[in-house]
């Protein structure tokens, strides 16, 4: 038997105490959950374009703020750190999802119904958590900002962003990325298999973090592609006025629902508890 066959088994044999077992990811696992995600922001586009719209809003009030107060190079942060709070952002439409996959009323009552119940368990703290990393990382930004632009001769950053077109901008730029990556994938691999999972059955979050988080570094190749898509979707999708994040917030949203459902092993699916 070979490596990759020896991993799947052992990551389906031992996941963490609570969580459940997954099946080995491959592209045509991924496409199955597009295809699914596609289906269901046609079947219910009511309810994609209104929580992208919260999220396209505080975008907007996000970059009104760094244009009111004379702070735009704030900006160029938030926009490399506005897709961190993104999976949270999308937890209202797996639970559309969730209703459509298994025959539930779909209904704002319903849906905001389960979204409000999960104060009392455990999706508030991993949406500390994503805060938390959103926040470390503009206080991060800062830092990286003054140690390469501190001591340059610059244009007013207030009115101009000719600054980050110099080389210490430009080489900024490179360094806050790189550093902008590294926070994202570590958000990404102990978010995208948690957060639904949360949201389908009781576990505690630190479990769940645990069990997203091995799930990728188990599959690396398939689930980091995964990622890159989400980050060059999102990424695109801000530029025109934030205004792509219309398709490509529910698009994502009910595909990683869908993902982290078909990667469940039959087994360790749960009856329709929630509703």
């Amino acid at each position: 038997m070979n490596d990759p066959d020896r991993q799947s088994q052992n990551s389906a044999r031992d996941p963490q105490p609570g969580a459940p077992r997954f099946a080995p990811p491959t592209p045509a696992l991924i496409r199955q959950a597009l295809a699914l995600g596609w289906s269901d922001l046609r079947r219910a586009p009511l309810f994609g374009l209104a929580f992208a719209a919260v999220y396209m809003l505080g975008g907007w009030l996000m970059a009104l703020v760094t244009v009111k107060t004379g702070t735009t190079f704030w900006l160029i942060l938030a926009i490399f750190g506005f897709p961190l709070l993104g999976p949270f952002a999308a937890v209202g439409l797996y639970e559309v999802s969730r209703r459509l996959q298994t025959g539930q009323p779909l209904d704002w009552g319903g849906v905001l119904g389960v979204i409000l119940q999960q104060r009392k368990r455990q999706l508030p703290l991993i949406g500390a958590t994503i805060i938390f990393i959103f926040l470390f990382w503009f206080f991060l930004g800062h830092m990286i900002f003054a140690l390469f632009m501190g001591l340059s001769v610059m244009t007013n950053i207030s009115s101009s962003l000719a600054v980050f077109l110099t080389p210490n901008g430009l080489a900024m730029l490179a360094f806050g990325s790189a550093v902008g990556a590294v926070f994202a994938l570590l958000l990404y691999m102990i978010t995208v298999m948690s957060l639904p999972m949360l949201l389908d059955r009781e576990v505690d979050v630190v479990t769940a973090m645990a069990s997203s988080f091995s799930h990728v570094a188990a599959y690396p190749l398939t689930m980091l592609g995964w990622a890159a898509v989400i980050a060059v979707s999102t990424l695109i999708s801000l530029l025109p006025l934030f205004l792509g994040l219309v398709v490509v917030l529910p698009l994502l949203g009910h595909t990683t629902w869908h993902l982290y459902s078909l990667s469940v092993l039959p087994s360790d699916r749960p009856g329709p508890t929630i509703g």
